[in-house]
């Protein structure tokens, strides 16, 4: 048998007033959107008074898994909880959880899979609802990738393309950043950016230069943006991956300018949150401003340090009209 390793994993969050779902007909349901992970698409439904078998008679909550994509098979751990009424999960709280490979969608085969009876209605309003009247159920999924039996090396261009920056052969362009020279190649350059390509190879003046120097950019920063060109690898350690950002964002670096964005996510806290949603909103990065908005509604204390901070203030000058979203879902 081979060996499994997670390859993707998300959590959707479901927060329902429970006298509003008292109204809803039995088979209606709220979802999250189409959610890409371990390259298939997944959505998570709630079906607040049950979904429409033969034997639901409204008295359950429903929870379930679909498999969008149309493509293959896909392995997957989906489980399901309800958060009690302080906000947490603990061994006593209503929990399930199983693993399925899903069908594609729209093949005949089991492309879903979940909970007819989730949760009875009677529990939730017992044990979950909180003063404001509301509960929260959230899905998570974990998706499942099968290693290939014949074991293949890790691709190893990166490494040889960071040696070939390293030692500058054949390089034919040198870019003067902060008065730091930076030997490179306009084919690789060209190939890894578009802009790049229009800079180098275009009717720009600088597709004749040897020499190129360069500005609104640090030396650190362009050789940790260069550095991945090459090797297609994010650094562990930037100085500020805010700036590094930025930088592919200016050179169309779609690829890095996600990959900092995660970096600048994994470390955000009430200090970071404000700054960080600047960079988002900045530099168009919706998931990661998604992230920010839902982190600052989070709870009434983090809620409190984050507006006091100083980035705060300099978020609300430049970008006013975000307010509007962080109040609601703040709940102010």
């Amino acid at each position: 048998m081979s060996d499994s390793t997670f390859n993707s994993y998300f959590t959707h969050q479901f927060k329902l007033n429970y006298e509003d779902t008292e109204k809803v007909a039995i088979g209606y349901s709220v979802s999250s959107e189409n959610i890409l992970a371990g390259g298939h698409l997944w959505r998570i439904v709630c079906y607040p008074r049950g979904d429409h078998g033969k034997e639901n008679k409204g008295e359950c909550l429903s929870m379930f898994l679909y498999h969008q994509s149309e493509s293959k098979d896909a392995k997957a751990i989906f489980e399901a909880f309800v958060m009690d009424k302080e906000g947490t999960v603990s061994s006593s709280s209503h929990q399930a959880r199983l693993v399925h490979v899903f069908a594609p969608k729209g093949s005949g085969g089991s492309d879903n899979q979940g909970w007819p009876s989730f949760v009875k209605r009677s529990v939730l309003e017992s044990r979950y609802v909180t003063n404001d009247g509301s509960f929260v159920v959230v899905g998570a999924v974990k998706v499942v990738q099968e290693e290939d039996p014949l074991d293949l090396p890790p691709s190893n261009i990166g490494s040889h393309l960071g040696l070939l920056l390293d030692s500058a052969a054949g390089s034919d362009v040198t870019f003067v950043v902060d008065g730091e020279r930076f030997a490179a190649h306009r084919a690789v350059l060209a190939a890894r950016s578009p802009v790049f390509k229009a800079q180098l190879f275009g009717s720009m003046a600088d597709a004749t230069m040897s020499s190129i120097p360069l500005h609104g950019i640090s030396a650190a920063t362009f050789r940790a943006m260069l550095r991945f060109m090459y090797t297609d690898a994010c650094p562990e350690e930037a100085d500020d991956y805010s700036d590094l950002l930025a930088a592919a964002d200016r050179f169309d670096l779609d690829r890095l300018k996600l990959l900092c964005a995660r970096k600048l996510w994994n470390n955000v806290s009430e200090d970071t949150v404000a700054v960080t949603l600047i960079c988002a909103e900045t530099y168009n990065c919706p998931q990661l401003k998604r992230n920010c908005v839902g982190f600052f509604g989070e709870g009434k204390d983090f809620k409190t340090r984050a507006v006091l901070t100083d980035d705060f203030a300099r978020l609300a000058l430049q970008f006013p009209s975000i307010l509007d979203e962080l109040w609601e879902m703040a709940g102010a």
